[in-house]
């Protein structure tokens, strides 16, 4: 039996990418042993789930941390069969590399998530050159390494020396979607009023602030704005709601509805602000849950972004970052074959699903 202990130092609860690797490798003939934070469900498909709940130490979470590696590492010494470990993302790496100078015959996959030494918006120089140096080090002992985009490949290639990681998107399983009208009967909508959607983190660095200003700033309500989601600003975004006639808010439902609300929207927004190198670089989820949703996108004029979406005619691209780039998308919207521009997305959903993704991941493991 071949075993894999997959490392997350957060809950695989809601962590689609995981999730989907963790069931396409059990699919194909591979034990998974999961040592997690705070997980909570019971994953049938997961021989053995190894968890921990998050404690602090005098208040200190770096001194919670070092503790958490401690309880990690005697976890994984106390697994004797494992023939994998995969770390996913740079905070596990450091637990995978312990476990390989302890079992020289472990093979260890690096799963970089983002773009790991400037993740942060506006992150200190200080904190991007201590990651870079732990994550220069540390790289060096894996046997395979996969990240999410072409851009952070070819940077891991050139700032490490290392042979170009392997790019393992996360897109949602293929699944045939009838056009809903879910939000158009919730708030009342008119057929003819054109209704963009964002979904996701109500988190800032995503331009929901810009969005809002835009919303309101047009007189007429020919143009919808619904947020839907949780987070930090969804307090904000409900007053806003309450206050405009073209902007409403949508509590998150559970993934299994989740693409039948996505799915009844003319256009997903991600308009993601170039605040660190990670969200410049980015091929956010939930861009690739708008196209299996069968909608073209609206997207922030970020390289990795701006290239899928003219590349494959699926929807606007901002000519700036600014409340005047995301304005004329608005107004571009109003202009476009909309029809043409669907028949791209419904092509698209069969090259960006998990079920092409995975065929990428397999072979890494066939590698190993």
């Amino acid at each position: 039996m071949r075993r894999i202990l997959f490392c997350t130092l957060s809950s695989i609860d809601n962590d689609s990418r995981v999730l989907k690797e963790i069931s396409t490798l059990t699919k194909n003939g591979f034990e998974i042993v999961s040592l997690s934070v705070n997980t909570k469900s019971n994953f049938k498909f997961i021989s053995k789930v190894i968890n921990h709940l998050p404690e602090t130490i005098f208040g200190i979470p770096g001194l919670a941390l070092i503790k958490l590696y401690f309880i990690y590492f005697r976890n994984i010494l106390s697994e004797k069969e494992i023939n994998i470990m995969h770390c996913n993302d740079l905070n596990t790496l450091p637990v995978g590399v312990f476990a390989k100078m302890f079992n020289r015959k472990l093979k260890l996959v690096y799963d970089s998530h983002e773009y790991a030494i400037n993740d942060t918006p506006y992150e200190s120089r200080t904190s991007i050159w201590l990651k870079y140096f732990i994550e220069r080090i540390l790289i060096q002992f894996a046997d395979k390494v996969i990240t999410v985009s072409n851009s952070i490949a070819n940077e891991y290639k050139r700032l490490y020396k290392i042979p170009k990681p392997s790019i393992v998107l996360n897109c949602p399983r293929y699944h045939e979607q009838q056009k809903k009208d879910i939000f158009r009967n919730e708030f009342n909508i008119r057929p003819n009023q054109k209704i963009f959607l964002y979904q996701g983190a109500l988190s800032k660095g995503r331009g929901i602030e810009l969005m809002i200003q835009v919303f309101e700033s047009f007189k007429s309500d020919d143009n919808i704005l619904i947020f839907m989601g949780f987070g930090q600003l969804e307090t904000l975004i409900k007053e806003k709601a309450r206050l405009s006639k073209n902007i409403f808010f949508k509590p998150a439902v559970s993934s299994d509805i989740l693409l039948e609300y996505t799915n009844s929207s003319d256009y997903g927004v991600s308009f993601i602000e170039d605040s660190c190198l990670s969200y410049r670089y980015c091929l956010p989820n939930k861009l690739f849950e708008y196209l299996m949703a069968g909608i073209p996108v609206l997207v922030s004029n970020l390289y990795e972004m701006k290239n899928l979406v003219e590349q494959y005619q699926i929807g606007i691209v901002a000519t700036s970052n600014s409340v005047k780039g995301f304005t004329k998308s608005i107004e571009e919207s109003l202009n476009q074959d909309y029809l043409r521009i669907v028949e791209n997305v419904e092509k698209s959903r069969k090259l960006f699903c998990w079920e092409e993704q995975e065929k990428v991941l397999l072979d890494i493991y066939g590698d190993l």
